[in-house]
């Protein structure tokens, strides 16, 4: 099983991104699908996920990108995407895609060898 995640690049502010979680030897509409970042110095943050219907269903997303960014899943491709809206410097980061999400009380604990290559997305003022 595995995801990789793509889309990332330079932007300005004000643009979009779309980012791609793309997975294999699984379905994404069997596992909850998160998305984190990391910027520079600063910890992991949890940036949006898509629950399971088993799981409930429900989208979450953090407070710093409510409004701007929006989660979705496409079965025929077994993508899930990140399309990010007005961009801002401070979304400057490597994201990442993995099959746990947030709120889950497991993430602090979550090694950094874990962690896949990301997508680097770069927002220029």
């Amino acid at each position: 099983a595995q995801l990789v995640e793509s889309g990332g690049g330079l932007v300005q502010s004000g643009d979009s991104l779309t980012l791609s979680c793309a997975a294999s030897g699984f379905s994404v509409d069997t596992y909850d699908v998160g998305w984190f970042r990391k910027a520079p110095q600063k910890e992991r943050e949890g940036v949006s996920c898509m629950y399971s219907e088993r799981n409930g269903g429900s989208l979450y997303y953090a407070d710093s990108v409510k409004g701007r960014f929006a989660i979705s899943k496409d079965l025929a491709n077994n993508t899930v995407y990140l399309h990010m809206d007005n961009l801002k410097p401070e979304d400057t980061a490597i994201y990442y895609c993995t099959i746990i999400c947030p709120e889950d009380p497991l993430v602090p604990s979550i090694p950094e060898s874990y962690w896949g290559r990301g997508t680097q997305v770069t927002v220029s003022s």
